[in-house]
């Protein structure tokens, strides 16, 4: 039997235990919120329920491998780094991108003090994995494009499903984008594209991201801490000391 990257990274994830965000099918329905939790602290975003590195600089975290390639908003050389590892299926992930990375454009990315960098890891329902594949596919071919797709799959969230991902995707990149969505999806059966999940997907295994979102803080280039599921932009900014 051939494992998919999902079924080999989900069952990483069954063995170490959830940390709080989506976890497997059951984890993208009942664990999902819209909102993030309102006690929300630094304390939530510690190292002691995760089996990740404590310390460690940005170039040598694990989180960050290959991450020159990865989609990023904002400078490289920004003293705040923030790398969040996502599944377009999780709900978790949909609320986090609806309430908190809209303060992260602003407050940190706008202003030059953050950067923002998005990995994938199809952990959650069986669509978010055929998903994964056409946005490196998108952003291969147009950054922009890429970013307008993975707000697509978060906001028409409950719309899309495995049999229907594929085409739902054509349509939406050819009828708000430049690129030919058939093209696309094309061109995500492709190994470029296989090749990029895998490191995606490498890189959350080294990390141990057993649920989504998990979400990498880096200051001054040296690693701060992790926090996984409700991640609000007050924890993030507490946890970073601004």
């Amino acid at each position: 039997m051939t494992l998919s990257r999902r079924d080999l990274l989900l069952a990483g994830a069954v063995g170490l235990g959830g940390l709080g965000g989506c976890l497997g099918d059951s984890g993208g329905g009942a664990g999902g919120s819209d909102t993030p939790s309102p006690g929300s602290t630094a304390a939530d975003a510690t190292d002691a329920a995760t089996d990740g590195p404590t310390t460690a600089t940005f170039d040598a975290h694990p989180a960050t491998a290959d991450v020159a390639a990865q989609p990023r908003l904002g400078s490289a050389d920004a003293d705040v780094q923030i790398v969040a590892f996502e599944d377009p299926s999780c709900p978790r992930c949909r609320a986090f991108e609806r309430n908190t990375v809209p303060e992260i454009r602003s407050e940190l990315v706008e202003t030059g003090v953050g950067s923002f960098v998005v990995r994938t890891a199809p952990l959650v329902y069986p669509w978010g994995e055929p998903a994964i594949y056409a946005l490196e596919a998108t952003y291969a071919r147009d950054a922009d494009a890429f970013w307008g797709l993975l707000g697509h799959y978060f906001e028409a969230q409950s719309s899309f499903d495995a049999d229907n991902v594929r085409s739902k995707t054509a349509s939406w990149l050819s009828a708000n984008t430049e690129l030919d969505g058939e093209g696309v999806v094309e061109a995500a059966d492709g190994d470029e594209a296989a090749a990029a999940v895998a490191a995606d997907v490498d890189a959350a295994e080294a990390a141990n991201v057993t649920g989504t979102p998990t979400v990498f803080l880096f200051r001054d280039g040296s690693y701060v801490t992790r926090a996984t599921g409700s991640v609000s932009f007050d924890l993030i900014r507490s946890a970073l000391g601004l």
